[in-house]
């Protein structure tokens, strides 16, 4: 079983009171403002871009009140991915890397709603930052054998690109449902490019001046036939 580390429990307890929380305000008929407690911190992309703009945070904690299975199956998976990672990073690095993913899934799901027409639609739930643990897990623990959907064994790096070519083409064929494909795909997407230090400016820069010097040194193979040639 994979280990209950200090952040990772955090995580989950926070969830869990928020969504205790949700019940009984739903069950209370709370709205402030013409709006519920879903729709104030939710991601509504038409909420974003008019100053709600700690939603593409919040939204990362809240899961439907109606359906306490969209909060258990998201906390078990992200105990089964996360609890490696924060014991391999250690629990700052894996709380920053846990929230860029589900923020930046937020910023998705907000760009990708005017795209679609969905601007007005309410994403909630931890399943951005989650598909950001998942790739991370692959990329990490590549060859280490995972149960895909908890039945088919197979290699991390092959599970994450299944999930994320499935994301991908629901993503593209448009919304429906009540899974929110682009939430998934921007927290896989940021993930990605997080560990590629793609927008890390500063070691992208070291990293990719080195691989330029690199590529400049020659090796020269000794002259066998060269008086001074001596071998060790």
């Amino acid at each position: 079983m994979p280990p209950l580390t200090p952040y990772l429990k955090m995580i989950m307890i926070v969830c869990g009171a928020v969504w205790l929380l949700q019940v009984i305000l739903s069950y209370a008929g709370f709205t402030l403002a013409g709006k519920t407690f879903e729709q104030i911190f939710g991601v509504v992309p038409a909420l974003v871009i008019k100053g709600f703009v700690w939603q593409p945070l919040t939204y990362i904690f809240l899961h439907s009140p109606l359906d306490p299975l969209h909060l258990i199956l998201n906390m078990l998976f992200i105990w089964m991915f996360g609890g490696e990672l924060e014991r391999h990073w250690g629990s700052r690095a894996f709380l920053r890397y846990f929230i860029i993913c589900g923020v930046g899934a937020g910023v998705f799901i907000t760009i990708w709603g005017f795209i679609v027409g969905a601007e007005t639609t309410t994403t909630i739930g931890a399943s951005g930052a989650l598909f950001g643990l998942i790739i991370a897990f692959g990329m990490i623990f590549a060859d280490r054998t995972v149960l895909f959907m908890l039945i088919f064994p197979m290699k991390a790096r092959t599970m994450a690109m299944i999930l994320f070519g499935i994301t991908f083409f629901f993503t593209i064929r448009g919304p429906g449902g009540v899974v929110s494909h682009a939430g998934h795909l921007g927290g896989a997407l940021t993930g990605f490019l997080y560990l590629k230090r793609a927008w890390r400016i500063g070691d992208f820069y070291r990293e990719l001046k080195w691989n330029v010097r690199r590529r400049r040194f020659k090796v020269i193979e000794p002259d066998k036939d060269d008086p001074d040639h001596w071998v060790n």
